[in-house]
C-alpha cells in the first residue's frame, strides 16, 4: 500500500470519526493542532486505523504520532 493510499484511508477516518475536512489532511498536520483531533477521537482514529490497514499500534506509540505523516510512516513499516 502507497503512502497516498494509507493517507487517503486516514483521511477517510478522521472525516469519520473527527469530522475533519479530508482537504486538510496532509502529512505535516498535527492532530491535536492543526486537525483538533481531541484525545477520545484520537482513540476511534488508532482503532479504525488498525482495522483498516491491519496493523497493531501500541498504546505507547499513539503518543509518537504527533502528525498525519507520523503516523503514514508507522502503518506503512506496518
Amino acid at each position: 500500500m502507497s503512502r497516498d493510499e494509507i493517507r487517503e484511508g486516514l483521511s477517510d477516518i478522521l472525516e469519520e470519526v473527527a469530522g475533519v475536512n479530508p482537504d486538510d489532511v496532509a502529512d505535516g498536520k498535527s492532530f491535536t493542532d492543526d486537525l483538533d483531533v481531541d484525545s477520545l477521537a484520537m482513540v476511534e482514529v488508532v482503532v479504525a486505523a488498525e482495522e483498516k490497514f491491519g496493523v497493531k499500534i501500541p498504546d505507547d506509540e499513539v503518543a509518537n504520532l504527533k502528525t498525519v505523516g507520523d503516523a503514514v510512516s508507522y502503518i506503512e513499516k506496518g
